[in-house]
């Protein structure tokens, strides 16, 4: 709650402390919305305040139907127009008990993921 106009704006604060964001996992609606530039809560306030010069990576996880509706490729390739590096889903079974492609990446391939990025911002 501010209370004065010098007062901390969290969102603000958060792009400026970060090095990295990681977004793990995103779901369709926050996918959505990001993609759409709507900010209705500290996580997408944060990614549409993100300084683009700092990496920013996601990680999609989804229903297998709601990976494979066309508005998802579309909104995919929107983060990544932005500079966002996608990790991409993969296929197994789903907690809901369907197989396919929505999954998100497994833990490892992230923190590589992370890893490969950092060090190549150090260089």
């Amino acid at each position: 709650m501010w209370k004065h106009r010098s007062d901390p704006v969290l969102h603000i604060d958060l792009r400026r402390w970060a090095d990295l964001m990681l977004v793990a996992p995103l779901d369709a609606n926050t996918l959505g919305k990001v993609a759409s530039g709507i900010c209705d809560n500290l996580l997408t306030c944060v990614i549409r305040a993100w300084d683009r010069r700092k990496p920013l990576l996601f990680c999609p996880a989804m229903n297998t139907a709601m990976w494979e509706h066309p508005i998802t490729s579309q909104q995919v390739d929107q983060l990544k127009a932005f500079g966002y590096i996608e990790i991409p889903c993969v296929a197994k079974k789903l907690v809901c008990g369907d197989q396919g492609l929505g999954a998100m990446a497994e833990v490892g391939t992230i923190v590589n993921k992370v890893k490969e990025v950092l060090s190549f911002q150090q260089s």
